[in-house]
């Protein structure tokens, strides 16, 4: 199976902070398997970078806010 990659994650970004912390707490207790450890491990730096991108835009759409006081269409640079 092919591993989803962050650009293909259709979420809001409070569903994909919730799923990352999900992850997180899961691996903090120490009770997975290393192959369970690391599909969880690939999916939270998916689901990290994936809210990065994000808060990236989300800042973008910001500065362009307090620089012209309206909010133009703009293109949004992929960080791969």
């Amino acid at each position: 199976m092919q591993p989803e990659k962050a650009q293909d994650l259709d979420l809001k970004f409070e569903e994909a902070l919730q799923k990352l912390e999900i992850i997180i707490d899961q691996m903090e207790k120490g009770e997975l398997s290393l192959e369970k450890s690391l599909q969880q491990l690939e999916k939270g730096l998916q689901l990290a970078q994936y809210c990065r991108k994000l808060l990236t835009k989300a800042e973008y759409k910001v500065e362009m806010l307090l620089q012209d006081g309206e909010l133009a269409d703009f293109e949004t640079r992929e960080e791969d």
